[in-house]
């Protein structure tokens, strides 16, 4: 590990003490695991404390990690990944929350901390239905406002629940079930201790 990452590492764990859940630093990054409860503190701890200085959040995203590791994963199912640059001290860290309730996955906005959280959140719950407590306009942002379910989560049909065409006899859009014949063509990709390769079914 370089002396640049052991400083934030060291940063980190003075600032973050009992709220961050696990450090860990793997390919020259470093992650932090937080609960979601803490979300708030943490990221404006983040954001303000000097060594740190975290005032960008360059991406958020729902993560689904109910198939991992070919389904042997134990912990929570859906978390969120906050992406961390300081401008000002030019490093980066990234921040993983684990959302307590699988059935309706919820974690506190982080609108009032970056205001670019805004439509990175609206993503996230359109596609994996995570809930962010407080988001002033949290409604879809990707798929129509009719639409059913959450299309990133795992147990998502691939080919969706329903499909839409225009419709020229009724001069208008119509919805209708799925006609299209239910087939599994994506490669499986198996990645071992060091050994990349891909395993067609």
């Amino acid at each position: 590990m370089s002396s640049r990452l052991e400083i934030l590492e060291a940063n980190l764990a003075s600032a973050l003490r009992e709220k961050s859940v696990r450090l860990v630093c793997a390919t020259g990054e470093l992650t932090i695991e937080i609960a979601a409860a803490d979300a708030v503190e943490v990221c404006r701890t983040l954001r303000d404390r000097a060594g740190l200085q975290f005032e960008q959040l360059t991406d958020l995203c729902g993560v689904d990690y109910s198939d991992y590791k070919e389904g042997a994963w134990q912990g929570k199912r859906y978390a969120v990944v906050y992406h961390l640059l300081s401008v000002a001290l030019n490093q980066r860290v990234r921040v993983k929350a684990f959302v307590e309730d699988d059935e309706f996955p919820v974690i506190p906005t982080a609108v009032g901390i970056w205001p670019s959280a805004n439509w990175y959140e609206r993503e996230a719950f359109d596609l994996f239905g995570i809930m962010f407590d407080g988001h002033p306009d949290l409604r879809r942002i990707l798929t129509d406002y009719g639409f059913v379910g959450h299309p990133f989560r795992k147990d998502f049909p691939v080919i969706g629940n329903v499909e839409m065409r225009y419709d020229p006899d009724q001069k208008r859009v119509v919805y209708q079930p799925v006609s299209i014949e239910l087939r599994n063509n994506v490669p499986r990709i198996i990645r071992d201790e060091g050994v990349h390769g891909i395993k067609l079914n």
